[in-house]
């Protein structure tokens, strides 16, 4: 039966939807109404929905024209039969004559075999196929391209009647619908711990509420206004200084202006808005419609220029709606587990840490700004988790494991008591740490080892007394700079670390001078693009060459350290030329000081951060020009080993407990002793008691690491004996012949002498 001209069909149809939307009806009996008007609207003979069940299995939920004893028992899986397979591909399928084609499957409880025309359009929300919408006719013909564009606007509306929950109630018992499913994803555990909380998406999915449009030609004045003023911030932001003529920045945002000016994406949403939609509705129907194409691409470059596609619709959707914020109706949550592609330091920090449980990425690294703050914080961090964003809802619960760098969307019940258990478990264990704060930290044979705290921010200041470190062996002081939107002035600095100073209470506090740079640009003091950034213009380097910043922060350290002590070393010293060089300028900024009568510290110690393997020949020059080294075991391993700690496919090809990188710790803590220097080394390496024992067996009397890891480091070494641990170590060090294992030997020592690791 020949269809009749669907100009003013859309319309039409959606807004009896909407009116049938809007009436008191049980769920199953609105499914059933709708279904009847869309084949009525579009003089179809069938007309059946089937949705998305979390077991891959596609439902008939409502048909009009089929047998009505199959809704709730016809079933396809995913991928099987015409309408798996619009589910699979998320695209529409239009076919006169659908038995001849080679994926039909007969179904004989419906009854469907007279009906030859087959329509079929993916139910698709942020991508996502949520379900299929079918009409069939007993007529052999094609489907016009506006007949199809009006199914997939009608899909829209069931769309939101399944991701509102509303078919819950006439769901099978014991199943659950796709949006609701419980997903596993593997990803990088950037910082340890377990979080169970609740999901809240940094950027939240702008809900497009207001569907239907009165007046289409106001509707697409709107649009072209919207896309007008985009354009514009797009290309203002291009023409900034401070956007490099090259690099990465760049290249996305003109990806953005080309995707702006496409005017292939400009026409569909047009056509979107004269099927009936509003301005925001037509963009999130293409958005949904061009993002369930493209994520089933296999080329990576496509995969990200999606990412920027839906960057850029999401701009045009928040001019449109005014949407700028996020929004919580019930307050935010209280068990807050942060979901964001990216994210900035700053951003991390406006969000009440308290409430704070988890951070998951799609994308950052391990030194990314934002993992090195939240890190600081103690709270589990997950990274590389690709596409999480756009299976998450707001509120969703989830639980992220940092220690195997998993993320549990929507968890089953047995896997949230086993995950609880987990968190008891560990709970009671820091309850035992808690229990050995005020202990001594002596090994079984009278060594004193030193355990100093990591820190950086205000927020890590409390840890100190609560973890019983012995005071704080590496302050960051770039966090500062980091999480600020301009460049820190003096006094700002200077308060700064005199709070810190007054909240340490008189422990000893490492200042590190900043280490910005490289991989650690700030907003505001842009640098050049660099290949290799970690090896580049960063830390004492960018320091040398921009004095007045060093000597800047030189002078806030002198003022805010008057009277007492201050400690502070220079990173990514790779010449004892360059210790000459802050020397000198630091004699210039007492004598500054001095001549204008403020006071000074009563005691300055002056060291330096050995990670440039250079350093490593030019040990006993080192030991004796400062007062103090501190081994910085993450650059010195990743420089030493060639290994990116950044890429996961060779940042775990090297032992940080191999013998070569062992070794070269004994050389320099045999240097530290023969210059009697003070020698300490903060990195992951002393946080774990594992290598943490192989440090002290190498004799290092002094490490710091992050707060959580000084409690398990401590009752590690209450029970070892470090004389008998370094003798075997040093024998398996010196033997050049055999190949055997130091993490092996450590693990077993530790199972021998029963040392909990």
């Amino acid at each position: 039966m020949p269809m009749r001209d669907l100009s003013a069909g859309p319309r039409v149809l959606l807004k009896r939807l909407r009116e049938l939307m809007a009436e008191p009806l049980e769920p199953q009996e609105r499914l059933d109404r709708i279904v009847s008007q869309i084949a009525s609207n579009m003089v179809a003979e069938v007309c059946s929905v089937y949705v998305l069940r979390s077991d891959g299995v596609l439902e008939l939920y409502a048909t009009e024209g089929l047998n009505k004893g199959a809704v709730h028992l016809a079933q396809l899986k995913m991928g099987q039969g015409l309408v798996g397979t619009i589910a699979a591909s998320a695209q529409p399928l239009n076919l006169s004559d659908a038995q001849a084609h080679p994926a039909f499957r007969y179904l004989p409880e419906t009854g469907e075999e007279i009906y030859h025309s087959f329509l079929g359009v993916p139910i698709l929300r942020a991508g996502r196929t949520l379900g299929v919408l079918v009409v069939q006719n007993k007529a052999q013909r094609n489907y016009r391209e506006d007949e199809v564009e009006a199914m997939e606007t009608t899909a829209m509306v069931i769309a939101e009647m399944i991701a509102t929950g509303e078919l819950k109630k006439i769901t099978q018992p014991g199943l659950e619908l796709d949006l609701t499913r419980s997903i596993t994803i593997e990803a990088d555990g950037y910082n340890e711990g377990i979080g169970l909380g609740h999901v809240v998406l940094h950027e939240p999915r702008i809900v497009v509420t207001n569907l239907l449009n009165d007046d289409a030609e106001k509707e697409i004045i709107r649009l072209a206004e919207a896309i007008g003023s985009l354009r514009l911030s797009i290309d203002d932001m291009l023409s900034r200084r401070e956007v490099a003529q090259e690099g990465e920045h760049r290249e996305v945002l003109e990806t953005y202006r080309m995707f702006a000016h496409d005017q292939g994406w400009v026409r569909r949403m047009e056509e979107a808005i004269r099927n009936g939609l509003t301005a925001e509705a037509a963009v999130e129907k293409v958005q949904s419609d061009t993002k369930a194409r493209m994520m089933r691409l296999t080329d990576p470059y496509l995969r990200e220029r999606m990412h920027d596609f839906d960057d850029l619709a999401n701009r045009l959707l928040r001019q449109l709606t005014g949407f700028s914020g996020r929004a919580f109706d019930e307050g935010f949550p209280t068990d807050a587990v942060i979901f964001a592609r990216a994210m900035g330091a700053a951003e991390l920090l406006d969000y009440p840490r308290a409430n704070i449980r988890g951070l998951v990425l799609e994308d950052g690294a391990v030194t990314s700004h934002v993992v090195i703050v939240a890190r600081a914080m103690g709270i589990p961090v997950i990274g590389q988790a690709a596409g999480i964003v756009a299976l998450a809802e707001n509120r969703d619960p989830v639980i992220i494991d940092g220690d195997d760098g998993q993320v549990h969307l929507r968890p089953v019940a047995d896997m949230v008591k086993a995950y609880e258990e987990k968190v008891r478990l560990r709970a009671r264990r820091q309850e035992q740490f808690r229990a050995l704060r005020d202990v001594d930290s002596v090994t079984k044979d009278g060594q004193r080892i030193s355990l100093m705290m990591n820190a950086g921010l205000m927020v890590d200041l409390p840890q100190l007394v609560e973890s019983g470190a012995d005071g704080i062996g590496l302050f960051r002081t770039e966090l500062q700079f980091m999480i600020a939107s301009t460049m820190p002035k003096l006094e700002e600095q200077e308060a700064f670390y005199r709070n810190v100073l007054r909240q340490t209470a008189g422990r000893p506090v490492t200042f590190r001078t900043l280490d910005i740079g490289g991989d650690k640009v700030v907003s505001y003091f842009r640098a050049q693009e660099e290949e290799n950034p970690a090896l580049g213009w960063r830390a004492i380097r960018l320091a040398l060459d921009r004095p007045g910043l060093l000597r800047t922060q030189l002078r806030a350290l002198l003022r805010a350290s008057a009277g007492s002590e201050l400690k502070m070393m220079l990173p990514m010293v790779t010449e004892v030329a360059e210790i000459h060089a802050v020397r000198d300028l630091m004699q210039k900024e007492v004598q500054h000081l001095s001549k204008f009568g403020h006071s000074l510290p009563r005691k300055l110690q002056f060291g330096a951060m050995l990670e440039v393997p250079a350093l490593l020949w030019q040990l006993d020059e080192l030991m004796t020009e400062v007062d103090f080294v501190s081994v910085g075991s993450n650059d010195l391993f990743q420089f030493s080993m060639a290994v990116d700690r950044g890429n996961a496919r060779v940042s775990d090809r090297f032992d940080i407990l191999g013998k070569p990188f062992l070794r070269i710790l004994r050389d320099i803590v045999r240097a530290a002793e023969r210059n009697r220097t003070p020698l300490t080394l903060c990195g992951e390496m002393a946080g774990k008691p594992l290598s943490a024992m192989a440090l002290i067996a190498l004799g290092f009397r002094s490490v710091s690491m992050t707060p959580t890891a000084i409690g398990p480091v401590k009752a590690m070494l209450l029970g070892l004996d470090a004389g008998q641990l370094a003798a075997e170590l040093n024998a398996m060090l010196d033997d050049t012949r055999s190949n055997a294992s130091v993490r092996e030997m450590l693990v077993s020592f530790a199972a021998g002498h029963n040392i909990p690791i």
